[in-house]
């Protein structure tokens, strides 16, 4: 399989698994032409899921789109990796229309923009006014801070932990000490 694919894109870089799983990394602009060929040449007739990866230390994203192989068995892994400062990769929603979904929530959660992609702006986020909650570098503790607990009306709000720590009588793991109040 892996040299049939590199027969038609000779860049695309594998790495060798055992079983029924092959992983390949190719750059973001082969991404629509690998999944079409994957598709309608080689079997690859499900995408399971397109997962993601923030590496932020290397300021880039990580999209991984896993397909499916019925006939084969074989589960392969379409890596490639995109600027996190400029997050823009083609749409794949014609290959799969599946993929709509997966890339709405992307583009809500991460920030990244899938170019021809027509879907409404809100997803999941109702008038999300931050950078997307599943970058690393979006601080969840203090976005909670600011937006829950100094609410008008919250002033009776509890901490879930103390209460189900008073009833059970057992006691706050250290982990957890430092969201309590």
């Amino acid at each position: 399989m892996i040299a049939q694919i590199k027969a038609v894109f000779p860049e695309a870089v594998n790495k060798d698994y055992d079983g029924n799983r092959l992983d390949l990394t190719v750059n973001k602009e082969a991404v629509p032409s690998v999944l079409l060929y994957l598709k309608d040449s080689m079997g690859f007739r499900h995408l399971s899921h397109i997962a993601y990866v923030d590496w932020i230390e290397q300021g880039e994203f990580e999209l991984v789109y896993i397909l499916w192989s019925p006939l084969d068995k074989v589960k392969l892994y379409v890596h490639t990796r995109i600027n996190r400062e400029n997050p823009v990769i083609e749409n794949i929603d014609m290959i799969w229309r599946q993929a709509n979904t997966y890339e709405r929530e992307i583009r809500e959660m991460l920030g990244i923009e899938f170019t021809g992609l027509v879907a409404p702006d809100e997803f999941i986020l109702e008038d999300w006014d931050d950078i997307p909650p599943f970058r690393k570098d979006f601080d969840t503790l203090e976005y909670v801070n600011r937006t829950f607990w100094h609410r008008p009306g919250r002033e009776d709000a509890q901490d879930v932990r103390s209460t189900i720590s008073e009833r059970s009588g057992e006691e706050i793991p250290d982990f957890a000490k430092k969201y309590s109040r």
